[in-house]
C-alpha cells in the first residue's frame, strides 16, 4: 500500500479526534456557564428581595408621624410658639 493512501484517512482521523475533543470541551464549559448562571440569578433574586425589605424600612424608619413623635419624646423638641420670618424685601 502506498504511503499516500495511508496518510489520509489518519489525517482524517486525527481531524475527527480533534473536533470530538472540542465538541466536549465546548460542552463543558456550557455546563459550567449555565450553573454559574442560575447561581447569579438567584442572588439577583435574593438581593432584589432584600433591596425591596430595605426601602420598606426606610420608608417605614423616615414616615413623618415616627420622626416626630422621636423628636418629642426622646429629643425634648417642640414646635416653636412664634414664627419669626427673616428675609430680604426689597
Amino acid at each position: 500500500m502506498k504511503r499516500g493512501a495511508m496518510l489520509l484517512p489518519m489525517m482524517l482521523s486525527v481531524a475527527v479526534v480533534t473536533s470530538a475533543l472540542a465538541v466536549i470541551r465546548t460542552k463543558h464549559e456550557n455546563r459550567a456557564l449555565v450553573n454559574e448562571l442560575e447561581k447569579l440569578r438567584g442572588e439577583q433574586t435574593r438581593l432584589d428581595m432584600e433591596w425591596a425589605q430595605l426601602q420598606l424600612e426606610e420608608a417605614t424608619l423616615s414616615h413623618n408621624a415616627r420622626v416626630d413623635r422621636i423628636a418629642r419624646e426622646q429629643l425634648g423638641m417642640t414646635e416653636p410658639r412664634d414664627y419669626v420670618i427673616i428675609g430680604d424685601r426689597p
